[in-house]
């Protein structure tokens, strides 16, 4: 096992905020794919069925803040740091998350990312809230990192059209492969992507890595959680990477602060909320994360 990432039973409550069988015409390339372990007890459709649906309803307990950075890892060029903040929780449709991140200028942008089967997402911009169309998911969250509103919400965990592909090793651990292909009024818009695959920790239902996979086959995206840390008898991820396939930069987003357990007002998951400031919970609630 990787020493970054030691599971433990707790894990199969791990779900990020933050996500495949397919046939040949949208298969990654061998070579970009990890090694297939022996498919002896591989799950039947019903229990696949239930593994995902399983995955789907776990999270992080409750509601809870969080304070992480992006770090911005282009290929070419110098390191950036951008500061955000996020609070989570969960609602009758799903897990739903405000988010806030700061750009180079200072300037604050905000999200509303509600997942589940009715997913949706609301930007603050230029002091007015507006929804998201399929079109504008895959804009950055902000200019220069590899973070989207698409990224945030993984959409794809709620296709329909998902299957059991296989089981892969993923951070040394064995992992199933979901395949999910997009329903036809995300495919009207973005005809580029073919699938998503996710790959989930066989034993703990934990969303290890996910993957956005193009017409021709080529891993378009890929987000990869890297660790873990133990809060409350919780696990919640300390640090994810988002990594473009094509030009190679990558985005890290760590986490530096976090708060569990907390009693946030339903009303600041509302769309109109986003124009409010809202502020963190008290410093006594907040433990602090190393690098």
């Amino acid at each position: 096992m990787s020493p970054r990432f030691q599971v433990r039973p707790t894990v199969r409550r791990l779900s990020f905020a933050f996500a495949i069988l397919t046939t040949a015409s949208v298969a990654a390339p061998a070579a970009s794919s990890p090694p297939e372990l022996s498919q002896i007890g591989k799950p039947d459709a019903v229990e696949a069925a239930r593994i995902l649906d399983q995955f789907r309803r776990s999270g992080i307990a409750g509601e809870y803040y969080l304070e992480f950075e992006l770090r911005a890892l282009p290929r070419r060029g110098e390191e950036r740091v951008f500061n955000g903040r996020l609070w989570g929780g969960r609602n009758e449709q799903g897990a739903i998350n405000r988010i806030e991140v700061v750009d180079g200028d200072g300037r604050k942008h905000r999200l509303l990312v509600q997942n589940g089967a009715h997913a949706a997402v609301w930007r603050l911009a230029e002091a007015r809230v507006s929804p998201l169309g399929i079109a504008a998911l895959f804009a950055p969250v902000i200019p220069g990192v590899e973070v989207t509103a698409f990224d945030l919400q993984m959409p794809f965990l709620y296709w329909p059209d998902a299957v059991l592909q296989s089981i892969n090793r993923i951070l040394g651990r064995p992992a199933h492969a979901f395949l999910f292909r997009p329903p036809a009024g995300f495919a009207a818009e973005h005809p580029e992507v073919a699938a998503a695959r996710a790959f989930l920790d066989t034993q703990f239902n934990a969303l290890l890595r996910t993957e956005l996979i193009g017409r021709d086959g080529k891993i378009l995206k890929t987000f990869s959680l890297v660790s873990l840390k133990t809060v409350d008898k919780q696990p919640v991820p300390k640090s994810v990477d988002f990594l473009n396939g094509i030009t190679r930069d990558k985005t890290r987003l760590q986490v530096r602060g976090i708060a569990l357990n907390l009693d946030l007002a339903p009303s600041l998951f509302e769309p109109a909320a986003l124009a409010e400031e809202i502020g963190p919970p008290a410093v006594a609630k907040m433990l602090r994360l190393d690098p």
